[in-house]
């Protein structure tokens, strides 16, 4: 299962647009549109506003010049950005159609000048969720009147497509982008292995007599210390360095944490219950 709302992004409207994928045994696909209008909050704002107003949306609404991500509805339902082919609803075409309205304008391509950043890689990493593949099956168009549209491609391939390779529709956005750029800007990598936890020595047990002579040393406060990670709360102060009676009643908490009792929780450590709290040594 894919990715349904993209962390980071924000909002826009009640968050449902379409309904179920007709297709969704189809290969998952990603459609790329532009505005035609200029980018910033302002515009940002009201291009969300008007495209809720007509029942246009799409999934996604980018900026890319400053890295803002909105979407309407999960990606797991059709969006609203497309005419249908006859009696293929576009929209509804594929396991997806993650349809991303990006604030641009087809004629001045918007990897040119963008500014992506964390929310364009959790786009990606989104798109790639579902298994939409980082490559455009077809060719995007360079000015008005051109488009590269073949129903068999955009019926059977997976991948990204501009608007202007939908079948049905006669818009040439988003334009020349780079295929190699938007990629580029949200890389795929292994991630960096978790480097493996080093042991930690521990401090031996050094006697019910050693405690019993009211020792000041760090292995008190490292105790104590132990004792407050474990769920201890009753110190009002400290822990350490010496040793008190609220480290006995501190001990004797533990104790009975573990289940002993009478003279068993009596708060004088013993091996048994300090081995478990594994004190570290200093």
């Amino acid at each position: 299962m894919g990715t349904n709302w993209i962390p980071g992004a924000e909002r826009l409207g009640a968050g449902k647009i379409g309904g179920a994928m007709d297709s969704p045994n189809r290969p998952p696909r990603a459609t790329w549109h532009t505005t035609e209008s200029g980018a910033g909050d302002a515009a940002f704002d009201a291009v969300g506003r008007y495209l809720r107003q007509i029942s246009a949306e799409p999934h996604i609404l980018y900026d890319p010049t400053t890295d803002r991500l909105g979407q309407f509805g999960p990606l797991n339902q059709s969006a609203r950005a497309l005419r249908n082919d006859g009696a293929t609803r576009t929209n509804r075409t594929g396991k997806v159609n993650v349809q991303i309205e990006v604030l641009a304008r087809a004629a001045t391509p918007f990897t040119a000048y963008w500014k992506p950043g964390k929310n364009f890689r959790a786009l990606m990493a989104a798109l790639r969720s579902w298994g939409i593949p980082d490559t455009f099956p077809l060719a995007l168009a360079g000015r008005y009147g051109e488009g590269v549209r073949s129903r068999s491609v955009w019926l059977g391939t997976a991948g990204h497509y501009g608007h202007c390779n939908v079948p049905g529709n006669d818009h040439w956005d988003p334009g020349k982008i780079s295929p190699h750029a938007l990629f580029a800007a949200a890389p795929v990598g292994k991630p960096a292995p978790s480097p493996k936890p080093q042991p930690v020595a521990l401090a031996p047990f050094p006697g019910a007599a050693w405690f019993k002579r009211s020792p000041r040393s760090p292995l008190v406060t490292a105790m104590g210390k132990r004792l407050v990670a474990e769920g201890y709360r009753g110190y009002a102060s400290g822990p350490g360095p010496k040793w008190t009676e609220a480290d006995r009643q501190a001990y004797a908490w533990w104790q009975r944490k573990l289940g002993y009792s009478g003279t068993d929780a009596d708060g004088w450590p013993g091996k048994s219950s300090w081995d478990k709290l594994k004190v570290p040594k200093n």
